[in-house]
């Protein structure tokens, strides 16, 4: 069985990460070269990097800041935010990234999905979905869609997806907990890892998302002390996780 992963999220606009609540009330927390370098080297087991401001503004991803995080890697990158078609996947992942993040394009156009997975692997493929209420979001969050979440994580997987990028909008930024209801609904109907994310506060709270799904993202537990990565991945293993093996420096 695959080992559990602990994968911190750079949510990035205009080149700075940023962090709120339920997507709203955004703040500067840090630079995504500088944070994606101590977590990189602080145990995380991937990276998602995350444009929160390319499909709202309508804007492509920055590829020059993709370039620069992926130069301190050395760990698997994920990027997504603004990918609308299988050019603009093939533009992020030629700058350093290993997958790309589907969002509100997929559901526009579903056979992006298939197309990228084609010419890259389904590997390459993850599929974000933020969901409330039962359905599915777009735009960061900001328009309710008519599509059921499980609908459409069933769909996503059938269509070449590997893997599902699952967050609840209600938790997200509280520090309260994951939706560990929903996370496991989701990952009851698909056949491919599927990424907690939303609630994250504390070590027990990612544990309990550990024995629920594959792997759990975190953000504001972490960007606040960018070098306690290692300390949480103790607190995480003391509880009964287990991570890789990870030695720090």
């Amino acid at each position: 069985m695959p080992l559990a992963r602990l994968i911190p999220c750079l949510d990035v606009a205009n080149g700075r990460v940023v962090k709120g609540v339920s997507f709203v009330g955004l703040r500067d927390v840090g630079d995504p070269v500088e944070l994606a370098a101590h977590y990189s080297a602080g145990g995380a087991d991937e990276l998602v990097f995350l444009d929160i401001a390319a499909t709202p503004d309508d804007t492509r991803t920055m590829t020059s800041v993709v370039n620069q995080v992926a130069d301190v890697l050395e760990i698997p990158f994920t990027v997504g935010g603004g990918v609308r078609s299988v050019e603009d996947a093939s533009r992020i992942i030629e700058s350093g990234a290993d997958r790309v993040s589907l969002n509100s394009a997929a559901l526009a156009t579903p056979s992006l999905i298939g197309a990228i997975a084609d010419r890259y692997g389904s590997q390459a493929v993850v599929v974000a979905i933020d969901a409330g209420e039962g359905v599915v979001h777009t735009h960061g969050g900001r328009v309710a869609t008519k599509v059921a979440t499980l609908q459409w994580a069933k769909e996503a997987c059938e269509r070449g997806a590997g893997e599902i990028l699952l967050t609840s909008i209600a938790q997200d930024g509280k520090r309260t907990g994951f939706d560990l209801a929903l996370t496991r609904a989701v990952r009851g109907v698909v056949s491919i890892p599927v990424i907690a994310s939303g609630g994250a506060g504390s070590a027990a709270h990612v544990a309990e998302a550990l024995r629920v799904t594959d792997a759990a993202l975190i953000a504001s537990i972490v960007h606040e002390n960018p070098s306690g990565l290692p300390g949480l991945r103790r607190e995480i293993e003391a509880l009964g996780i287990q991570l890789r093996p990870f030695k720090e420096r």
